[in-house]
């Protein structure tokens, strides 16, 4: 007979024993018994440590309930991670995929537990200003090494519609925004309206991670260094950059705002600007082509559907984080952030 699971119960709204029975089956080396807890934050995908003596893993499932369609495709997740494994994009080693809902009530993954610091603050208030820098231009790097991967080589040529990115994009986060609104918001209507009439020239496709920012990289425990991209929930096929706007989002907004960095003295506190940040990422090989308040104005827009949606699964009950109702009321500064950019 197996050990039983030590489970903080918190978040954990499956049969724990029953987990440990599967994972067991499939992963016989395994010691000791399951130690399960859930990873505070975030509104995306349910995410766990799974810890047993001699390993420890990280599982990542679909939320319960209801869902949007295409959303919180965690298949979608394990098969990016087990393509980019052989790149230079560093991202964590996959272990397995479970699509059996008798599990753990969702489709889910594993992939293995990493060491390293997880900085959500733009501010990097625990890194000294000498050294923030190089964090910025790290992230840069990374990003710029995500978008020069060659698609045909990982097999991934078919995991988005190559072209029109931000046509289809405006056409989904519209729908999106149909789906799950609260309430009306004039902001989000004007930007519903201008965005697919002011589509700028280009049609670049790479990997498009979709919510790359400091709080989803693992930093090295005391370097700046990048060792793994996280959460790709949101990754597809698209244009490079979708990526790069929405990676400079902080740069447009205030520090309660999903930790952004209006008000800084960014020299002061050794910061990069927002053009010293964008002409790293080019000359470590992103993408050369200039990023505009078009695309700025899209994240901005994308967000605020983003978090309309945790608002509306907050409203259902089925919401990934207890301050999903908080996250969510914020959906109506992005959008009039989004607006200020373009009129």
């Amino acid at each position: 007979m197996s050990a039983a699971a030590d489970t903080a119960t918190a978040g954990i709204e499956f049969d724990a024993d029953r987990l440990q029975r599967h994972l067991r089956q499939a992963l016989p080396e395994l010691e000791g018994p399951m130690r399960l807890a859930r990873i505070g934050g975030g509104q995306s995908n349910p995410t766990f440590f799974v810890d047993f003596d001699n390993r420890a893993l990280v599982l990542r499932k679909q939320p319960p309930g209801e869902l949007l369609p295409s959303a919180h495709a965690v298949d979608r997740e394990y098969r990016v991670l087990r393509a980019l494994a052989a790149t230079d994009v560093p991202v964590p080693r996959t272990v397995l995929y479970c699509d059996d809902r008798a599990v753990v009530g969702t489709p889910f993954y594993v992939m293995d537990k990493l060491e390293g610091r997880v900085l959500s603050n733009y501010a990097l208030p625990g890194i000294a200003p000498a050294e923030r820098r190089a964090y910025y231009f790290a992230m840069a790097e990374t990003l710029a090494r995500l978008h020069a991967v060659d698609l045909a080589a990982v097999g991934l040529t078919d995991y988005g519609r190559p072209g029109n990115f931000f046509q289809r994009q405006i056409a989904r986060w519209t729908r999106q925004w149909e789906a799950s609104r609260t309430r009306e918001d004039a902001s989000i209507d004007r930007l519903i309206a201008w965005l697919p009439a002011n589509l700028p020239a280009g049609d670049q496709t790479t990997i498009a991670h979709g919510d790359f920012r400091f709080g989803n990289l693992m930093f090295h425990p005391t370097e700046p260094r990048v060792i793994a991209v996280l959460d790709w929930e949101l990754s597809t096929l698209g244009h490079p950059l979708a990526d790069v706007a929405y990676n400079c989002m902080a740069w447009h907004t205030g520090a309660d705002e999903f930790e952004g960095m209006q008000g800084i003295d960014l020299a002061a506190e050794g910061i990069p600007t927002q053009a010293e940040y964008i002409a790293h990422y080019q000359q470590a090989g992103g993408c050369a082509e200039p990023v505009t308040n078009f695309h700025l104005a899209f994240s901005l827009f994308r967000f605020a559907v983003i978090l309309e949606g945790i608002a509306a699964r907050a409203k259902s009950g089925s919401a990934a984080a207890a301050d999903a109702v908080q996250v969510g009321a914020q959906a109506a500064g992005f959008a009039r952030r989004a607006v200020a950019l373009i009129d």
